[in-house]
């Protein structure tokens, strides 16, 4: 008898995080899809929408020549990139609060023009792994996690810095919260893993870069390949075990991480554009 085919189960930081926070959120965030446009959901918030337009300017230099990266006036880019979640598109109940948060991002890229660092250095990106990926400007960075289970990892690296005093790269995740990454969190590990599968160089050191309140990256310890290795195994394997069985529910019977996307699904969310990655968007009331 032939072996029954599995498609492939695909797992990154965000969908891994929402199934841990519950499994309802993750079915609603990254399974369902609308009847009427076949697309993917999600709800837009001003710090959803603070934290694109900052990365959108940042990580938007790694592909420009180092002398060039800084001709341009970050201020300028972000300006012109926040037209694209002004207003409702970007989640805000009025004006006054739309001008708190985009002070915010002057703020922080105000700091990082002053203090460019690493900015200024050499940058890795991961160039698409196919043809196909190339044509379609697939540029998320994947791998074959685990063949015997067809999981795939997948996830965006904010920044790739080459150093070539050891010909190695050092990333870093750009933070426009307030508060800093929970010391248990899986993200470090995943891009650690994304690094060292989906491009050559050895990988030597890793920070966070808190925007909102530091002129420069803060280092934080690499993980072990392998004890990475296993924590993202179990969290996928959970994740997939759950898809299988279509055990995606709720155990509270709706909680602060589900509700707002029934929200949605019941009709009370209003839809406010598709993003670059083909989801809807919607903002509640």
């Amino acid at each position: 008898m032939a072996a029954q085919f599995q498609p492939s189960v695909w797992v990154s930081h965000s969908s891994i995080s929402d199934f841990l926070k519950c499994p309802r959120c993750y079915y609603l965030r990254n399974v369902y899809k609308s009847k009427q446009t076949n697309r993917k959901m999600n709800i837009v918030t001003p710090p959803l929408a603070l934290g694109q337009v900052v990365h959108e300017v940042i990580e938007g230099l790694s592909a420009l020549p180092q002398a060039e990266r800084f001709k341009v006036s970050l201020l300028e880019k972000f300006e012109k990139s926040w037209e694209k979640v002004s207003g409702i598109k970007g989640g805000f109940k009025d004006s006054a609060e739309e001008d708190r948060y985009k002070q915010r991002g002057v703020e922080m890229l105000s700091r990082v023009a002053e203090n460019p660092g690493i900015l200024l250095n050499k940058a890795v990106k991961i160039k698409p792994r196919t043809e196909k990926d190339r044509l379609s400007n697939f540029d998320l960075p994947y791998y074959l996690f685990s063949e015997a289970d067809n999981i795939i990892l997948c996830g965006k690296i904010d920044w790739l810095e080459y150093r070539e005093k050891d010909d190695s790269v050092h990333i870093v995740d750009f933070k426009t919260g307030k508060n800093e990454e929970d010391e248990n969190s899986l993200q470090l590990l995943i891009y650690f893993l994304l690094a060292k599968n989906c491009q050559k160089f050895n990988v030597s050191q890793a920070s966070y870069w808190y925007l909102d309140k530091d002129n420069e990256p803060s280092l934080v310890a690499l993980p072990e390949e392998r004890e990475a290795t296993e924590r993202i195994m179990e969290a996928a394997k959970r994740v997939k075990l759950a898809r299988q069985l279509n055990l995606m529910n709720c155990p509270k019977s709706g909680c602060f991480a589900c509700l707002p996307f029934e929200a949605v699904i019941r009709g009370e969310g209003k839809l406010v554009g598709v993003s670059d990655t083909n989801q809807d968007l919607f903002i509640l009331p």
